[in-house]
């Protein structure tokens, strides 16, 4: 797929005009409607309603994100290939890789394993991050990316959807709701079990998300900050945790019981990075790369782990 067919569209979308897109890529606008239009041939369907105002067809949406990641990339590895070329290329500071929980279940591994294969040479450094640092380890500089849930509501955080997964409970054997496990249980049957604490400054989009956006003051003495810590109060009967489907794949503790809730809002897990902005440090070279090749997986492995 030629990167200016692609960069002329993209620049369409966002501009929602074609003489825009074309003054801001120095082309003629008749031009960029013949990138447009050779790409549509390409891919056999109509990317752009021509408006006005000129929006994405359902085909040019999807493509939007595809765009978006080739470009980026693309972008990298111009500029790892000239530095290289010119010498100016150093050894590789370590990327940063920051996971909360299991990350985003059997795509995190397949994420960072394609990285480490396609960049060999660029040491990688795995970070594991407590509930607490849904987005400060980005924001204070202590990973360059981080596999997180929900999505950070920062405007100096930029998020990737990755996995969309149904929500569960976990609750001890002696529990009630333990008889569930199979059938599953609903919202307003959960609004009373003893979850988990956090600590005051966890950010609100986590606590939401794992309170069901319940307000209730009704919560177990128990704190935690990990999965093993949940875990922990749940088989000692203290308290109740809640998390993704593939949460169980990951923690099948003894004494520990995972049962759906079926009424609750299904909930994606996220690829965060900094976002980009005028006067803030440059993010490391190789974000680009990983967060290209973790895209390119989510749309392999994502469908197949919401549906596991």
């Amino acid at each position: 797929m030629d990167l200016r067919l692609l960069s002329s569209f993209l620049a369409v979308v966002e501009e929602g005009h074609f003489r825009r897109a074309a003054e801001r890529l120095f082309l003629s606008p008749a031009a960029v409607t013949q990138h447009v239009a050779r790409l549509e041939s390409e891919l056999g369907t109509r990317l752009l309603h021509r408006g006005p105002p000129v929006r994405p067809t359902q085909a040019g949406e999807r493509l939007t994100g595809h765009a978006r990641t080739l470009l980026t990339a693309a972008d990298a590895a111009r500029e790892d290939l000239a530095g290289l070329v010119s010498g100016r290329r150093a050894t590789p500071a370590p990327l940063r890789v920051g996971i909360m929980g299991h990350g985003s279940a059997e795509l995190t591994p397949a994420a960072v394993n394609a990285f480490r294969r396609a960049r060999p040479e660029v040491p990688v450094e795995i970070r594991q991050l407590d509930f607490t640092e849904h987005s400060s380890a980005l924001l204070e500089d202590r990973v360059d990316v981080a596999f997180v849930r929900p999505a950070p509501d920062d405007e100096r955080v930029t998020a990737d959807v990755l996995t969309t997964e149904q929500r569960i409970i976990v609750v001890p054997e002696s529990s009630p709701h333990a008889a569930a496990r199979d059938e599953g249980v609903r919202v307003a049957d959960v609004m009373d079990l003893p979850f988990f604490r956090v600590p005051p400054h966890t950010p609100r989009p986590f606590t939401e998300y794992l309170y069901f956006g319940d307000e209730s003051p009704r919560r177990s003495t128990e704190f935690a900050l990990t999965p093993q810590e949940v875990l922990t109060g749940v088989v000692a009967g203290r308290a109740a945790g809640s998390g993704l489907k593939s949460f169980a794949r990951y923690y099948a503790w003894p004494g520990a019981v995972f049962v759906p809730v079926l009424d609750a809002r299904w909930e994606s897990s996220y690829l965060a990075v900094r976002a980009v902005e005028p006067g803030s440090r440059p993010p490391h070279p190789e974000v680009a790369v990983f967060r290209a090749l973790t895209l390119a997986l989510a749309r392999e492995l994502g469908p197949r782990i919401s549906a596991a």
